[in-house]
């Protein structure tokens, strides 16, 4: 090869290279790291490091995927300094959550945090102030974000296909994480009231509240009423394994069934308007009634899988960051998954206090 080909190849890999964003991992103690570590190449990413101090773990999780040991770095100070990433992706417990962005924020490193977006309210505030104020995109993930059925029955309800919402019910959880063989690494703060904020509640009533607060807009809840238990206090004494929350608002109400203790693994979610209902899982069908209620009949339709970026949260983060996407009034956007919390928050509080709280 001559030597205007080579200068011309390095020039070549030198702008590919620098058109990919550079991305690193905070943590690896939550088990949908294991995402990430399938498949650390993503169409315009490139992975730098995984941050983790637990060594032990990290070696463990690269190994498990076959990844190289070089990818690790004892913290997220040291991962940032040394591999000068676009952004990081949040992989530990809620609690740790707000450490990320300050430590990301203020170096103009966006963020990722897997879902809810905080361990409360307050401490979701404080994530907001610093995420405004060093201009950063601060993104949530939620499983449920990248279902075809979700953003199709929204399209419809846009449309005026079902009137107005009137109620929305949403089923969440499985038979319980230590049950579904969680690692000891996840269980260890996805059990723990303080490192999660509470258990079932938190851990899939956020789903409930994510969706709700996309859909309903710029609508206000009234009021937010929940109760909490415990079925299974030998496998889970310090957190709820089961909890109901009922958002009201003006002319609507969201029901979240969230629990541990379900016999099969389930996101439903079933939403009712004044001249129709949608009801969508995980699945590529959606059942729907629309219509006169003497005549109109349930139809099974089929739906096609989401488009690039939409169908993958990496990708859909790396869109975002190079202003493909607005983010802004979507189910990982920061302005709904602060009405999110707003809401969960309520929720821990008033089944805590056996009260319904009111906005």
């Amino acid at each position: 090869m001559n030597k205007f080909l080579m200068i011309l190849l390095l020039l070549m890999m030198y702008s590919l290279s620098n058109s990919q964003v550079r991305v690193g991992i905070a943590g690896m103690t939550h088990d949908h790291v294991n995402g990430i570590l399938q498949n650390i190449k993503r169409e315009g990413m490139l992975l730098v490091g995984f941050a983790e101090p637990n060594k032990e773990l990290a070696m463990r999780r690269l190994k498990q995927f076959n990844l190289p040991a070089d990818l690790w770095y004892p913290s997220l100070d040291e991962l940032i300094t040394k591999t000068n990433p676009q952004a990081v992706c949040d992989f530990r417990s809620t609690i740790e959550h707000l450490q990320t962005v300050q430590t990301c924020a203020p170096k103009h490193i966006h963020v990722m945090v897997e879902k809810p977006l905080a361990v409360n309210f307050a401490d979701a505030k404080k994530m907001e102030s610093l995420a405004k104020m060093n201009n950063i995109h601060l993104i949530t993930n939620y499983e449920t974000t990248w279902y075809p059925g979700h953003h199709t029955a929204y399209d419809l309800i846009n449309q005026g296909q079902i009137g107005d919402i009137a109620k929305v019910i949403i089923y969440d959880g499985h038979h319980g994480p230590k049950e579904i063989n969680c690692s000891n690494d996840f269980l260890s703060w996805l059990t723990d009231p303080v490192k999660n904020g509470g258990g079932a509640i938190m851990d899939f009533g956020c789903y409930g509240a994510d969706i709700m607060a996309w859909l309903m807009k710029d609508v206000k809840p009234i009021s937010v009423t929940a109760v909490a238990q415990t079925n299974k206090p030998d496998t889970y004494p310090k957190v709820d394994d089961d909890a109901t929350i009922i958002v009201q608002y003006p002319k609507a109400q969201g029901i979240f069934h969230a629990s541990w203790c379900w016999s099969y693994d389930r996101k439903d979610t079933e939403i009712y308007g004044t001249k129709g209902q949608l009801i969508v899982n995980k699945s590529l069908e959606m059942i729907t009634r629309i219509g006169d209620r003497n005549t109109s009949k349930e139809q099974t339709v089929t739906l096609q899988p989401l488009n690039s970026p939409y169908h993958d949260s990496f990708i859909y983060l790396i869109n975002v960051i190079n202003g493909k996407i607005d983010p802004k009034g979507s189910l990982g956007s920061l302005d709904v998954n602060m009405k999110a919390m707003a809401i969960l928050d309520a929720a821990v509080k008033s089944a805590k206090s056996g009260k319904t709280i009111k906005f």
